[in-house]
């Protein structure tokens, strides 16, 4: 039964220690996430509010400062998980230590009684009386397992109070670490909620001034959403009749009949890109090297303004000045095309997928060039009017967004 409980307490230890590393990876993950929202906003303060004194209009200064109050309550809303995670796993960690306390206890006590009437009969010739004195050999065979099975139980008892001893200064150590890192944590939440209230109250004000001219800065807002529109039937004008004339190229090269599709007749080769393309859906590098995005893809609801809704065919980044627009994945130049109020807009054909990087100036590639994952493409322009730098990107899979 001793022997059973030794090796119990072995495994509890081993399962002690691998959620003692569960708990460093949780946190290692909450940490990575937190950081990644303070670079978010460090970029934002960079990005946006860099040329807050050039700014003129209040409905641009009301959408930037969203962006950060977006980041800095989801920082703290990060933050907050942290230190509650922390404070479950002193919890945990406390009863943890407090039944290996227990554990250790006993086994000190087993092992001191073991000690006591090992000592007892220690002497060499009290071993060899005690097999001498064996009724038959069978007898004094099994005495003989017995006083080996004895020392290993021993040694066996030995080694579960040294690693049960190094659990509980493990367990100690990382309480010490985690109420330090907590502490950390609630001091740093408490200065952003400050910076929050600082910039709530700043948006309200805002806000206030935006809803006296609620009307025209709603009309604002169309005006641009229908320069927008036009630009976007630009683009999708340009992908089917590119669609159009790759399909004629393909049938005229294989000898087969003009399809009538609006997708892509695929080579071999094309097949294979717009797998790799699928393939890395979600790890595909940011097409500028640093960047915040300001508009989403899709439909959003303007969030002072509720009656206004807002469309993006894309996601709009705003990055620094004289930014280079990069190429997301391996494909070819189709088509670079002049935009009016929207400078060059490339296109890069990946298979039957298309990204396009419009807004930009200098273009480094030219139609029909062979790029590659991070190659640089041109410069992002910067506008003069509110020296801001902003790359719209679009991913197209054939004609849809």
């Amino acid at each position: 039964m001793k022997l059973f409980r030794t090796y119990l307490f072995l495994i509890i230890s081993a399962l002690a220690i691998n959620s003692l590393n569960a708990q460093v990876g949780k946190q290692q993950q909450l940490e990575e996430k937190r950081q990644a929202i303070l670079n978010e906003i460090k970029q934002i303060n960079s990005l946006l509010f860099k040329a807050q004194k050039e700014e003129k209009s209040v409905l641009t200064q009301v959408e930037n400062l969203n962006s950060k109050i977006t980041a800095r309550q989801n920082l703290i809303r990060v933050t907050n998980q942290q230190a509650n995670y922390l404070s479950r796993e002193i919890n945990n960690n406390l009863a943890k230590m407090e039944h290996l306390r227990g554990e250790l206890k006993e086994l000190k006590e087993d092992y001191a009684n073991m000690i006591t009437k090992s000592y007892k009969s220690k002497s060499q010739q009290n071993r060899i009386m005690f097999l001498l004195s064996s009724e038959s050999f069978l007898q004094g065979y099994k005495r003989l397992q017995y006083m080996k099975q004895y020392a290993k139980h021993r040694k066996l008892q030995g080694e579960s109070i040294k690693e049960k001893t190094l659990v509980l200064q493990e367990l100690n150590q990382g309480l010490i670490e985690d109420k330090k890192k907590k502490q950390v944590l609630i001091e740093e939440n408490k200065v952003a909620k400050t910076k929050l209230s600082k910039e709530l109250q700043t948006q309200n004000d805002l806000v206030a001034t935006l809803k006296k001219d609620e009307g025209k800065y709603a009309s604002q807002i169309n005006k641009k959403q229908k320069e927008a529109a036009k630009i976007d039937k630009e683009i999708e004008k340009l992908i089917r009749e590119a669609i159009a004339a790759s399909n004629k190229k393909n049938a005229k090269k294989t000898g087969t009949r003009v399809s009538s599709s609006n997708k892509f007749a695929l080579s071999p080769e094309a097949k294979l890109l717009a797998a790799d393309f699928t393939k890395n859906k979600g790890k595909l590098p940011w097409p500028v090297k640093n960047g915040v995005v300001v508009k989403r893809f899709g439909n959003t609801r303007h969030p002072q303004l509720p009656n206004v809704t807002t469309y993006c065919s894309g996601v709009e980044i705003a990055t620094e000045p004289n930014a280079k627009a990069r190429a997301v994945f391996n494909g070819e130049v189709m088509v670079i095309q002049k935009i009016k109020g929207a400078n060059n807009a490339i296109y890069i054909q990946h298979g039957n997928y298309i990204t396009v990087y419009q807004n930009i100036k200098n273009a480094q590639v030219k139609k029909g060039d062979k790029v590659t994952t991070k190659q640089e493409l041109g410069t992002v322009y910067t506008r003069s009017n509110s020296g801001k730098t902003i790359l719209k990107f679009l991913v197209f899979q054939n004609d849809k967004k």
